[in-house]
């Protein structure tokens, strides 16, 4: 099983370097696609020469354009996309091919992911469950990407992003899957780390602004019921034991110390994220 994964990237030399790091030690097959947009901070001084890597520098349309750029150039059996600021935690990619071997007939599995702070600290772990139309729609996607794997056939129907969003252009593919019959299933373990750098999109005016876009898109049933909708998933989240937490390692690079992962022992993990 070989593995695709993309990277779109736009002036984050020191975290695109973390990132190449934690998929380089994955132990297996893979390439990774680098899909940069002109960075102006000194990131195309080593990018071009990294063999780590794919590199294509080319200017683009925003994020969502490059990640179908290097999907479309991709030739793996599963897919993923990490951003600059993700990385993938040791054996992530063995526990998901793992995974779709043993389920041959789910196309997108998600792991579990970790959210840390610029140095790497913990803040909390996010377990998560499938997603659910209605609650994607009219709340947030509660999957994360840097834990989302799909395969191969999933583009092959044609299932890009729409690049007219800029920041939520995540959640509206998931509505799209969802509503195409993408079957879907969790890996059950930690695969990725997030790291809140404060930078973030999630954090933007433009992103409220197409998170509002796509709850005005759900239907008016959905809006109209929405703390239902919310109650839902809470409920879903208790009984899928999302907010128990039990003792954990994890490892990951850092800008202190790129070329090596330092290991963290978390033994009060926390479902809740302060931002």
């Amino acid at each position: 099983m070989r593995f695709s994964i993309v990277t779109p990237s736009l002036g984050q030399s020191q975290w695109l370097r973390l990132a190449l790091a934690s998929v380089a030690d994955q132990g297996v097959e893979h390439e990774h696609l680098v899909q940069d947009a002109g960075s102006k901070d000194g990131t195309l001084d080593w990018l071009r020469t990294d063999a780590r890597v794919k590199a294509f520098v080319e200017q683009d349309a925003g994020m969502y354009d490059g990640i179908n750029r290097g999907l479309r150039r991709a030739s793996g059996d599963v897919l993923s996309y990490l951003n600059c600021d993700e990385q993938y935690l040791p054996g992530a990619l063995k526990a998901v091919a793992a995974y779709f071997a043993a389920h041959p007939d789910v196309d997108m599995a998600f792991g579990y992911t970790l959210i840390v702070d610029e140095e790497g600290r913990f803040l909390c772990q996010r377990k998560t469950l499938t997603p659910l139309p209605w609650h994607t729609q009219v709340a947030h996607l509660t999957t994360l990407t840097a834990a989302t794997f799909f395969r191969r056939r999933v583009i092959e129907g044609g299932h890009f992003f729409d690049t007219s969003f800029r920041c939520a252009g995540d959640a509206e593919w998931m509505v799209r899957l969802m509503r195409a019959g993408v079957k879907m299933g969790i890996v059950g373990c930690n695969t990725s780390i997030f790291t809140h750098t404060g930078d973030n999109l999630s954090r933007t005016a433009r992103m409220k602004e197409e998170i509002h876009r796509l709850a005005q898109q759900a239907p008016a049933l959905a809006r109209r019921l929405r703390w239902l909708v919310l109650l839902h998933h809470w409920a879903r989240r208790f009984a899928g034991g999302v907010y128990f937490q039990s003792p954990f390692n994890y490892a990951l690079y850092t800008r202190a110390s790129p070329d090596r992962r330092v290991a963290h022992r978390v033994d009060r993990p926390t479902f809740w994220w302060k931002w």
